[in-house]
């Protein structure tokens, strides 16, 4: 499980070193094939290929006339490519991505369960100011125990 928060940089040349424990428990469970994607191109997501291709078997199985699959699959492919961890543990971000997601410098690398989201720091905390957790969320988060 990738779960917790490590401070990141990207490099001059795009790349990002996963932080070792996220990269060993990703390895370990699904190898080093990556799909390194957005939806919103205002943040990276980084899934292992397994975890990707189990959403790729879901999204075959929606109606191609319906709207929104065509709306899903055009940002996620315009947005993503393929990635493989290199021998020092890093992986490409290209640059369409890099741009919109603000990725240079110092980047917040969060554990999502099975994938990962990558910040910029200062976008993430600014959306966290703007957006506080509610007695609202609290309330509906209960409705499932937690």
């Amino acid at each position: 499980m990738l779960r917790g928060n490590f401070s990141a940089k990207i490099d001059e040349k795009g790349r990002l070193k996963i932080p070792t424990l996220f990269r060993a428990t990703i390895e370990d469970r699904y190898g080093t094939q990556l799909f390194i994607t957005s939806l919103s191109g205002e943040l990276v997501r980084i899934y292992p290929l397994q975890v990707w291709a189990a959403i790729e078997e879901k999204v075959a199985k929606v109606p191609t006339t319906l709207p929104a699959r065509g709306r899903f699959l055009d940002r996620v492919n315009y947005f993503g490519q393929p990635g493989e961890f290199d021998k020092q543990g890093r992986v490409s971000i290209h640059a369409r991505l890099r741009e919109s997601a603000a990725m240079a410098g110092e980047v917040d690398v969060f554990g999502q369960y099975d994938y990962l989201d990558v910040w910029n720091h200062e976008r993430f905390v600014s959306r966290l100011d703007g957006d506080p957790f509610t007695d609202t969320d609290a309330r509906a988060l209960s409705e499932f125990g937690i």
